[in-house]
């Protein structure tokens, strides 16, 4: 590897580390925004408004693919990924400045999710354009190696975003925190975004871009000319739904999910869970190189689709494991204490909620959520006509329409042995090195294990992406299955994941969400998706000239 190469590698992994960073603060210290941003409603109502603004970053990530992609396609690479960085980093600090909302009312969550939106954006036309330009410096062959470095920098991100948060806490104690503290890690984010600009302005333009625009045959229509032609248009398809999609849910299932099962589901503290998959982080990250690397050796489906299949057929021993150390107790109750909502199932919503905005008022909903939540297994009893009511190891009802319905859950589940919230046999991690513990350390061990699935199926997927399309609409081409894939099939996973546990009283049975698009993309990219590893990406440029359009086409 050239020194040249050296420095186009670090310029756009570093940038996008920084980038990922900025996007996962928010989901980190969601609970803390909501208690700052939106104090002046309930509690309720304040979390559902932390939520969508969350949401908001996830669900616009394809439209900015399409804005900057097409921008990346028209002006080039290296321009489009450094105004996506001004806008990531800038949204960012400002965040860290917002007044609360105790300060300027309403205005404060509006603000607020419009930074969310703009880091949605910019975070959708960042990728494309770090991918594209490494890709398009690689020497032929090792693409996968060189765009594997792109791949570790969410993970990295996330990591980064961790650490800053547990310091902080640890610098200045909860209480702080809670009050300022929380601003430290986004007004930091100045200090990365001057770095990351300072990178970006060394760097020159992408070799094959500038080539293509001095010959002009760049497209002058890049949406169009990938989206609006079936030749096209059909390879973008089939890389959402044959490579992205599979790989989405397995990096969500790998790094989120399992964030959201240890804490919420399997009631670990904060600290104990993000040290915990801080360390499968560190332990596991270097499989994107090596995956990368091996994928230039025996192509990227192989790689992609074993991720895919391995990481299917084994979420439900590996996620049982996970419970049986990290809290012996609730899995205990789990196999031995029978619960059932006695209920007309005519009453019942599915509660997928991913923004946060529905409200499910029905006592059978009632009943479900509030044992969803308290990680309880039940199976439902169908009496039509019946009002929705929860009873314990065959003991007396307990109605969920009333107004003690909470409590009196809670003391029943608790009676029957449920572990309550001083449980002593819950994994729990004085400091970050505490992990030389049998608990601690199987339970790294497993989440490595995730890490590793995630690294088989993230580390080629830039290489896998960029050979699939012709260089006049690669960035275009890319960026918008990457982000529907990871946006909306990834980004959706906790909430449908949280709604197929409150339906069918399993706390396992959101993993089949992960399960079956994995295996839908194994089928899927067999078939449909061509292997790429010895495709010259340069081929498509001089075989044929970009379709003609008239001067006002602008797509």
């Amino acid at each position: 590897m050239s020194r040249e190469e050296r420095k186009v590698i670090l310029a756009s992994s570093l940038g996008t580390v920084f980038e990922w960073y900025d996007f996962y603060l928010y989901g980190s210290l969601a609970a803390v925004i909501g208690a700052n941003f939106f104090s002046q409603f309930p509690e309720s109502t304040r979390n559902v408004f932390a939520l969508l603004a969350f949401a908001a970053g996830f669900l616009v990530r394809p439209f900015g693919a399409l804005v900057f992609g097409r921008l990346g396609d028209l002006v080039g690479r290296k321009y489009t990924f450094l105004i996506t960085i001004l806008i990531m980093g800038g949204s960012t600090f400002v965040v860290g400045i917002l007044p609360t909302s105790d300060t300027i009312g309403i205005m404060a969550p509006i603000i607020l999710i419009i930074l969310r939106l703009l880091q949605g954006l910019a975070l959708g036309g960042e990728y494309g354009g770090a991918a594209t330009y490494v890709a398009e410096h690689a020497p032929h062959g090792r693409r996968g190696f060189y765009t594997s470095f792109i791949q570790i920098t969410a993970t990295a991100g996330l990591f980064l975003s961790l650490l800053v948060i547990l310091f902080t806490q640890l610098a200045v104690g909860p209480d702080a925190f809670k009050a300022w503290g929380w601003r430290v890690p986004f007004l930091l984010s100045i200090a990365l975004l001057g770095i990351s600009v300072w990178i970006r302005l060394q760097m020159e333009e992408s070799p094959a871009f500038k080539k293509m625009k001095a010959e002009g045959t760049h497209s002058k229509a890049p949406i169009s000319e990938a989206f609006g032609q079936w030749k096209n248009a059909k390879i973008a398809l089939f890389a959402l739904l044959g490579l992205v999609m599979g790989q989405a849910v397995v990096w969500y299932t790998g790094q989120f999910y399992a964030l959201f099962f240890m804490g919420q589901v399997l009631k670990v503290d904060p600290f104990t869970t993000n040290m915990l998959i801080a360390w499968s982080l560190l332990l596991g990250s270097g499989g994107f190189v090596l995956f990368g690397w091996l994928s230039d050796k025996i192509g990227r489906k192989p790689i992609i689709l074993g991720g895919c299949l391995l990481a299917a057929l084994t979420y439900f021993p590996l996620f049982k494991l996970m419970s049986l150390e990290a809290n012996p107790a609730l899995a205990k109750a789990h196999s031995e204490i029978s619960v059932q909502v006695v209920t007309d199932q005519s009453t019942c919503s599915f509660q997928f909620n991913p923004t946060g905005t529905a409200k499910f008022t029905e006592p059978c909903d009632l009943a479900k959520a509030a044992l969803a939540r308290a990680s309880v297994n039940y199976s439902v009893e169908n009496v039509p006509g019946a009002v929705a009511a929860v009873r314990i190891q065959g003991g007396q009802l307990i109605p969920a329409n009333t107004p003690t319905f909470a409590a009196e859950l809670g003391r029943a589940l608790t009676a029957a042995g449920y572990p309550a919230a001083s449980n002593p046999t819950v994994v729990k991690m004085s400091s970050p090195f505490d992990i030389f513990r049998e608990q601690p350390a199987v339970l790294v061990g497993i989440l490595t294990i995730l890490v590793i699935y995630v690294t088989m199926v993230y580390g080629p997927i830039a290489a896998a992406l960029v050979e699939l399309f012709p260089t006049r609409i690669r960035y275009t081409s890319m960026s918008l299955p990457y982000h529907i894939g990871n946006g909306w099939f990834g980004g959706l996973l906790p909430a449908t994941s949280f709604a197929m546990i409150a339906q069918t009283g399993d706390v396992y049975f959101g993993l089949w969400y992960p399960i079956v698009i994995a295996l839908a993309t194994v089928v899927i990219g067999i078939f449909f998706v061509p292997e790429t590893k010895d495709v010259d990406i340069y081929a498509a440029d001089t075989a044929e000239k970009p379709h003609e359009r008239p001067a006002s086409a602008s797509l």
